[in-house]
């Protein structure tokens, strides 16, 4: 490899890891560092096999190591340094790079002070797209979930001192103070169960029943508000990226804001792989395909077309001709927007424009066929 290609492989790995995603040689560090925490953890296999674990223990620290100076040295450049260092995410390489050499400076044994980078697990979280959705679910539903918290904890406490007052005579051991009873209403109360304490009066046995129907209660009420919050979330965030896409289509492009609203109602947005067969000649077929991004090929007798983004294909189906007339496939990452033929029906009443655009462009493909 010439000198100027390495220079320009190097100058990529830094921009990517000054990056605020997770590279994939971060991804591979954290699965070796933590395949190697687990064989630290089992004697006869660290026994056996005790320098690679601990060689590559060292190598990934040092990535990591590696990773934070990059960041820190990038961040000071752009004049930004003391906002890194301050984010969660800085704290978080901090820790990664720190954490083991620190514990063993202050005298920790070795394989305890490995321990410490489990904390590497927490670098992978900016490439989990979904915690940035739930952090938004819980902060537009924190005032119902701090609502049910509250429920929780009177529940709680009621129930602390009602099975305290019933119980303490009977089991001084087991109900003999409120801290001891409130650790029995911790575990009735979320349905674990664990069975070590329980009450023994009928009173209390009454008491413990209602703590367990209340407990399903409030995990129910958390469970309902979260899951309907995600869904509304991750249907806000379907709508946007599809309304992105309908705008970038050439025959959606001119209309206003609402009716690409109403457009984006109906469309369904997939995405598929290089080489993936969308429609096979002869089929019956039910909807259109609307290309947002991407490239498709269409083989016809004798020749192949390709259609890129802006393109539709697939409008015969719609138009009368249920067969499918070519086979297409995708010759690249494509996005399309899938429309229906009972949505396609309501869009054509719609706006009549469209229709009539859609149904000259048939026209011409059928004579082009031809």
């Amino acid at each position: 490899m010439s000198e100027p290609s390495v220079f320009a492989v190097f100058s990529q790995f830094l921009a990517a890891t000054a990056g605020r995603g997770v590279t994939r040689v971060a991804y591979l560090a954290v699965a070796t560092g933590l395949a190697m925490l687990l064989v630290l953890t089992v004697d006869p296999a660290y026994e056996a096999t005790h320098h690679w674990v601990d060689s590559l223990l060292w190598v990934c620290l040092a990535f990591f190591a590696m990773e934070w100076l990059i960041r820190l040295w990038r961040g000071f450049r752009a004049g930004r340094g003391w906002h890194y260092v301050a984010s969660a995410r800085g704290l978080v390489d901090a820790a990664a790079a720190v954490a083991v050499p620190l514990a063993m400076g202050f005298g920790v044994d070795p394989k305890s002070a490995w321990l410490f980078s489990v904390l590497w697990l927490l670098k992978i979280v900016p490439g989990i797209p979904g915690l940035r959705q739930l952090r938004r679910v819980i902060v537009l539903e924190a005032r119902p979930l701090v609502s049910v918290l509250v429920l929780f904890v009177m529940v709680l406490f009621l129930a602390s001192v009602a099975v305290y007052a019933l119980e303490r005579d009977g089991q001084p051991v087991a109900f003999g103070s409120l801290p001891a009873t409130l650790w029995w209403a911790v575990v009735t109360l979320t349905t674990t169960g664990y069975g070590d304490v329980v009450p023994v009066t009928p009173l209390g046995r009454l008491v413990a029943g209602l703590v367990m129907i209340s407990g399903l209660g409030v995990f129910g009420l958390w469970t309902g508000i979260l899951a309907t919050a995600f869904a509304a979330e991750t249907r806000r965030d379907n709508f946007l990226r599809t309304w992105e896409a309908v705008s970038r289509v050439p025959f959606f492009a001119s209309l206003g804001a609402a009716a690409i609203a109403d457009v984006t109602q109906m469309l369904r947005m997939i995405e598929l792989p290089t080489r993936t067969t969308i429609i096979r000649k002869g089929h019956h077929g039910d909807c259109m395909y609307f290309i947002a991004s991407g490239e498709v090929e269409v083989e016809l007798p004798g020749r192949k077309i390709r259609l890129g983004e802006g393109a539709f294909f697939g409008e015969m189906a719609l138009l009368g001709n249920s067969l499918r007339s070519a086979d297409i496939t995708t010759t690249q990452l494509s996005r399309l927007l899938v429309l229906d033929l009972a949505d396609f029906r309501m869009l054509m009443a719609r706006h009549p424009d469209l229709a009539v655009t859609i149904d000259a462009e048939a026209k011409r493909r059928i004579a082009e066929n031809n």
